[in-house]
């Protein structure tokens, strides 16, 4: 029997529980897997009033699924104002992550699925880390710079090769390594996750026009081509540098499985005007599988019973596939 869903709940006072709780409720309807709630009972009393039942053990959480919402509770009971968060609620967030993470690890969950966080409120709280990535990718003692954060939608696969840095540091941090390696994953990952034996990949150049032959900058003469060639050396399919603003379109989308982007923007803005509400954040280069709704905790409507959650669905279900493909290998 495959094992259920862990899902780190996230900061108890943003959408994650009214997120999470709708997609209990839409189980069926979306046929979802079992899974299990890591985190604050009173962050989800405070937005829904379902049925919740306490498990001990996630082993337990296949059976209550049908009629109740499995938790793992996290806490001391401490009441929950949703849209104002506290230091309590950031240590419930960071402590439910290190739980759920753990027991995916141990085989006890068949992957990991995050809910937002705050990491203005993280950092008050001991987190160190620029993201969940890069503590997920920790845990599991994997480099940061192994691992790849890909951003999934139902027509486009983004991948940004440098994420969580200033646009001005963007130039300095592209080498041609860091390309390699982050294309090299990719790669790996669409495999083994996504069952595309030989991926296609398109590069993004950094400046207008991909550089217009060095007038408009040499970063793609310099660093992107020579990453390209390396790449078709080794073996893969890959196209490149496309000038970023004719690369998304519907025709050109067909015509690769990923989208390797240069920064955090590049690859994000089109995945979330394409695919807002059912976009995924998913982490490559691990041991698990672990995913994540491409979206914030969303303070400013928490508790007003209006946030979608078509993301955190998606993310289930990406899970889900995910880890059963990775288990029939």
């Amino acid at each position: 029997m495959t094992a259920p869903l862990a899902l780190a709940l996230g900061d108890p006072a943003g959408i994650g529980p009214e997120i999470v709780a709708k997609s209990w409720m839409m189980r069926e309807s979306h046929l979802l897997p079992p899974f299990f709630v890591v985190g604050s009972r009173e962050g989800l009393q405070a937005v829904w009033d379902g049925p919740i039942v306490s498990i001990a053990d996630p082993s337990e959480a296949a059976a209550c699924f049908a009629h109740a919402l499995p938790l793992l509770q996290l806490g001391d009971g401490n009441p929950v104002t949703p849209g104002a968060p506290d230091l309590e609620g950031a240590r419930n967030a960071f402590d439910a992550l290190e739980l759920a993470l753990g027991l995916t690890r141990s085989g006890a969950a068949s992957a990991l699925v995050t809910g937002p966080v705050s990491k203005a409120q993280l950092y008050q709280v001991g987190f160190t880390h620029p993201g969940q990535t890069e503590f997920v990718a920790e845990r599991c003692g994997i480099s940061a710079e192994m691992v790849v954060m890909m951003l999934v939608g139902p027509t486009l696969k983004t991948v940004p090769v440098t994420t969580h840095i200033p646009f001005q540091d963007v130039p300095g941090a592209l080498t041609i390594e860091r390309i390699v390696a982050k294309a090299r994953t990719t790669v790996k990952g669409l495999q083994r996750q996504f069952g595309i034996a030989e991926p296609r990949l398109a590069v993004a150049g950094l400046n207008p026009h991909a550089g217009e032959s060095g007038s408009l900058g040499r970063e793609e003469i310099d660093i992107v081509i020579p990453a390209i060639e390396r790449l078709r050396e080794e073996g893969f399919d890959v196209s490149g540098p496309h000038a970023a603003d004719a690369m998304f379109h519907e025709k050109r989308r067909a015509t690769y499985d990923a989208a390797l982007c240069l920064y955090h923007d590049q690859a994000l803005v089109p995945l979330k005007t394409l695919h807002f509400d059912e976009g995924v954040n998913m982490t490559l280069g691990l041991p698990i599988v672990r995913t994540a709704p491409d979206h914030g905790t969303a303070f400013e409507i928490a508790g007003k019973n209006i946030a979608d959650p078509g993301a955190m669905i998606a993310a289930l279900r990406t899970a889900a596939a995910c880890a059963e493909r990775i288990g029939q290998a």
